[in-house]
């Protein structure tokens, strides 16, 4: 299937984003544009998912916030984050939502990999996690990309963050994704000084890899978890 991708150098304002989003999602189902990916960076700010818990916002007057309309709690976007909004046919790729969101999470995980990044699922926690032991930090398990999706009439919107290089210390006016006993890190925090362009690279061969003809098959016995809007 073709895939259009989009790239923004420039931050995208949070409400044009979702306007984009809602009407690319519906051109898609009608079968007038193709399925896109779109890479960008928010403004700071705090979006709510269908299950976020007022009292997971902290500091509700740090940044702006909104009800996002997809999956998931709490969570924060800003510079230094890359989004990957991901416009897709879940329909036309057979449907399954739970192998479609084994597919973001491995998109993930192959995109950290060519950083040197083992990123790793966490049956029952949303995202992909680092273990923080080899960084000097024992028994510690910190998040480093959150996932959250919508699907409408079969068409799949909102997506993915990955952390690259975002100010760390703006995710505690929130209780990311309602996860108390852990905490966030970035490939800076772990040491790998990447610039957006190497990182939009590496996802662009990591998602060819996962989404593409030859997709790799979902690894028997994988959890596939997150909360994801019908």
């Amino acid at each position: 299937m073709m895939i259009e991708w989009r790239i923004s150098d420039q931050t995208v304002d949070y409400p044009d984003a979702i306007a984009f989003m809602e009407a690319r999602v519906a051109e898609i189902r009608a079968g007038t544009a193709p399925e896109t990916v779109w890479l960008l960076e928010h403004p700071p700010l705090y979006t709510a998912g269908t299950s976020a818990r007022e009292t997971d916002l902290l500091t509700p007057m740090q940044f702006p916030v909104f009800q996002a309309g997809r999956g998931g709690q709490y969570t924060y976007h800003g510079p230094g984050q890359r989004i990957g909004y991901t416009m897709l046919d879940v329909q036309a790729r057979g449907g399954d939502l739970h192998d479609f969101v084994w597919r973001l999470e491995e998109w993930l995980i192959r995109t950290l990999a060519q950083f040197a990044v083992k990123g790793e699922r966490r049956c029952g926690r949303v995202g992909v996690w680092v273990d923080m032991s080899p960084y000097g930090q024992p028994g510690v398990e910190n998040k480093i990309a959150a996932i959250g999706v919508r699907v409408r009439r079969g068409v799949s919107f909102h997506g993915v963050s990955l952390n690259v290089e975002p100010d760390l210390t703006h995710f505690g006016g929130i209780v990311p994704c309602g996860i108390r006993e852990h905490g966030v890190t970035s490939l800076a925090a772990l040491g790998h000084i990447v610039t957006m362009p190497e990182v939009d690279m590496a996802l662009q061969a990591a998602f060819e890899e996962v989404f593409g003809e030859d997709a790799v098959p979902r690894e028997p016995g994988t959890c596939a978890i997150a909360d994801v809007e019908g």
